[in-house]
């Protein structure tokens, strides 16, 4: 089974968070690790790649944090796994490794394949949509809260 790394699935939960809390503020990621119990250690670094890859803007002051840098649906849960597989090692396990015939020429390409084809599948999935999915599930909204229209 192909399994995603911890800070694979952070940085999604820390995206889909900013994203589905944030009601026009910037999110701070202390309101991230309290609500995701993402430990902060991972959290800090995946976010600064976040915004140095363009998925996220970094806000400075004591109001700051993080927001996402393009509309929701305009941002992929495939490239928020390439910046993680970026950050993550660097070196192509499948080529340093020796192998059989049977291994060099079936079992590696039809893995290879199988990942092309869930990144494909990555790229289609919007931050939008798991948003959708989470209100559709009844999951509360931080943002609703914020939201004040008395004048």
């Amino acid at each position: 089974m192909l399994r995603p790394s911890k800070k694979m699935l952070f940085a999604i939960e820390a995206v889909l968070d900013i994203a589905y809390h944030a009601g026009g503020e910037p999110v701070q990621s202390r309101e991230i690790t309290r609500r995701q119990n993402i430990p902060r250690r991972y959290l800090e670094q995946t976010l600064q790649h976040l915004v140095r890859s363009g998925v996220l803007v970094g806000v400075r002051g004591p109001r700051g944090g993080y927001r996402l840098a393009r509309e929701r649906r305009r941002i992929t849960v495939g490239e928020i796994v390439r910046v993680v597989q970026s950050m993550e090692t660097e070196e192509d396990l499948y080529q340093d490794l020796p192998g059989s015939p049977l291994g060099l020429e079936v079992v590696r390409p039809m893995w290879m394949d199988l990942q092309e084809d869930l990144m494909k599948r990555l790229d289609e999935i919007s931050i939008d949509d798991l948003c959708m999915k989470a209100w559709k599930s009844g999951l509360d909204c931080e943002a609703e809260e914020k939201m004040d229209f008395t004048i």
